[in-house]
């Protein structure tokens, strides 16, 4: 439970400051806007640290979503369904689909971002950001984190620590109500 309480943690501050890419997007998409049609200037840079924290809070951010339930469904049956039946439709997603989907994507990725690494692979504009080496390399953050916290999500309906559906053990964050 000592592991299981680990990675929780460390998704969870994960999520947390990744959440804070939030407002750098908004305040750079602003800069970028106001320079642009009020000075008619051009800023690549912001421009690319844009599309770089939009990037990093979809990929860094995944992990944390399923921890605290948040994510999309095709909700076709699953809102019908109460207890064990929810919990073995999680498992089945999560043991079929999440855990597999994301190990490929971290397998076929791994040598996408060692030649972005042996490169140190920057923007191709000028005026850019020099470090897309690391934005790919939060594609292997991505899988790792979601594979992880699939298994905890997992030995929480095992064990049956998780509530109907699952928590993530964040006193802090109100689980999101599904529609009855």
């Amino acid at each position: 439970m000592r592991a299981l309480r680990v990675v929780e943690a460390a998704v969870r501050a994960l999520g947390r400051a990744v959440a804070w890419l939030c407002a750098a997007l908004v305040g750079c998409q602003a800069v970028a806007v106001c320079l642009r049609y009020v000075f008619g200037v051009g800023a690549i840079g912001l421009q690319e640290a844009v599309i770089y924290c939009h990037a990093l809070l979809f990929l860094c951010g995944a992990a944390y979503v399923l921890q605290l339930d948040g994510h999309v469904r095709v909700d076709i049956v699953y809102g019908r369904l109460r207890g064990r039946a929810r919990r073995a439709v999680d498992l089945v997603g999560l043991a079929l689909f999440v855990i597999p989907t994301a190990a490929v994507i971290g397998t076929s990725s791994w040598s996408y971002v060692a030649r972005a690494w042996a490169s140190l692979e920057g923007s191709r504009q000028a005026g850019g950001l020099p470090a897309i080496y690391l934005l790919k390399s939060a594609i292997l953050v991505f899988a790792v984190a979601l594979v992880l916290q699939a298994l905890a999500t997992i030995a929480r309906i095992v064990t049956g620590t998780a509530s109907d559906a699952w928590t993530g053990g964040d006193p802090d964050t109100p689980r999101p109500e599904t529609p009855r």
